[in-house]
């Protein structure tokens, strides 16, 4: 075997270990955010579950509010009828999550009009339930995010990007803020005594 043929073989079996080697990544990368995406659902299937139970300590102490109550329950259940981790669908969860989160913060600032309901302790434990659950949302979205942007940038990062191409791997989408909430966070706090 000549010298030139072996360094040839030798260049095809690293240039298939390298493939195989960026296949295997994206794949793993791909599976690392469907399960962060899983760990999100595992919350906010929480966060469902516990509102019902919200709405209706609420509705006992604020029984002309059914406006606010409602549409708590109207984003509720369009947010568990948005599935899935796929680039349309996310975007589409994201914005009915964050339309949940909106309603809820109305709920807790009703809250502040009924001092029986705020001293209620059934409303009391919900809420704390409620507070870390939430936090335990956002925690999940920035690990999602996260697993998202290691595998968009094996995606877009060469030479993983011509695995990723061939094998029609794209890129997944964030779980981000809509514009009301971006400019919800970006207005000073105010704090009035």
């Amino acid at each position: 075997m000549s010298i030139a043929f072996s360094i040839v073989i030798g260049i095809v079996v690293l240039a298939v270990v390298c493939a195989i080697g960026a296949f295997n990544a994206l794949v793993r990368g791909r599976n690392q955010s469907k399960e962060a995406w899983s760990d999100v659902e595992t919350h906010l299937k929480r966060r469902y579950d516990l509102i019902p139970n919200l709405v209706e300590t609420v509705k006992g102490y604020a029984r002309h509010e059914s406006e606010t109550l409602e549409k708590v329950v109207a984003a509720r259940n369009a947010a568990m009828n948005q599935t899935g981790a796929e680039s349309g669908d996310m975007e589409k969860h994201a914005a009915a999550e964050n339309q949940l989160t909106r309603s809820l913060k109305s709920i807790f600032a009703l809250s502040e009009s009924y001092p029986d309901l705020k001293a209620n302790q059934n409303f009391l434990e919900l809420q704390r339930e409620l507070t870390d659950t939430e936090d335990k949302i956002q925690a999940s979205r920035r690990f999602f995010n996260s697993m998202v942007l290691s595998f968009n940038n094996r995606v877009e990062t060469f030479p993983s990007m011509l695995i990723a191409g061939m094998f029609h791997f794209e890129k997944l989408a964030f779980f981000e803020l809509d514009e009301s909430e971006r400019a919800e966070v970006s207005r000073p706090v105010r704090v009035q005594f």
